[in-house]
């Protein structure tokens, strides 16, 4: 199931998808880097020339430097995913705000997602002074072990739309379905016309 879109105006001004005439999709990651995921991901978009947005755990990021550096070195960006990957339904504005700046200590960007898009509203009118918040309009559901690669590829068929922004995760959880996803659906785009483009901040 995707986020339903008569609930998106009540976040505000955060970003769901691009306006765009053109076929372009914006390919996100969340929650790496990750030993073992991360770097296949990598190759695999090395081999279609597709580049993506990362957004990070800080955490994994001070675990894994060379891995979170190679992210950058092969031409991808990356974005703020908090320290601890923080709910942010379970935590005060203090604290929630805290690990954010934590997690920009050692991730040089001003785009942020709010982890499982769970944020509060007084949360939110805080972050959105200093951040650019990407929510998504195409989330794969690649961390679910109950669906298989080819439903996480169908997910993907079904909602796409020019200027999606689209999830996937180099994470341990989704790493099956991940790396037997993609290539499919960037094979999926590529022969029907998209291309990719990487968020601003």
């Amino acid at each position: 199931m995707q986020f339903p879109r008569f609930l998106r105006p009540f976040f505000g001004n955060v970003t769901w998808k691009i306006p765009t005439p053109s076929k372009v999709i914006y390919l996100t990651f969340d929650d790496g880097p990750v030993p073992g995921v991360t770097p296949k991901v990598l190759d695999i978009l090395d081999k279609y020339n597709w580049k993506a947005t990362f957004f990070c755990v800080g955490e994994n990021v001070t675990k894994y430097p060379e891995l979170y550096a190679d992210i950058l070195k092969r031409g991808h960006n990356t974005a703020n995913h908090t320290f601890n990957h923080m709910k942010g339904f379970q935590h005060s504005k203090e604290e929630y705000v805290e690990n954010v700046e934590k997690a920009a200590n050692c991730i040089d960007s001003k785009l942020f997602r709010p982890p499982h898009g769970r944020i509060k509203p007084s949360q939110l009118r805080i972050l959105k002074k200093k951040y650019k918040i990407i929510m998504w309009d195409v989330i794969t559901h690649d961390y679910d072990k109950k669906l298989s690669p080819e439903q996480v590829l169908g997910n993907v068929k079904r909602y796409l739309r020019k200027g999606s922004i689209v999830v996937f995760h180099d994470s341990l959880k989704a790493e099956k379905n991940v790396l037997e996803a993609l290539p499919r659906a960037i094979e999926f785009w590529q022969n029907n016309g998209f291309s990719w483009a990487l968020l601003d901040e």
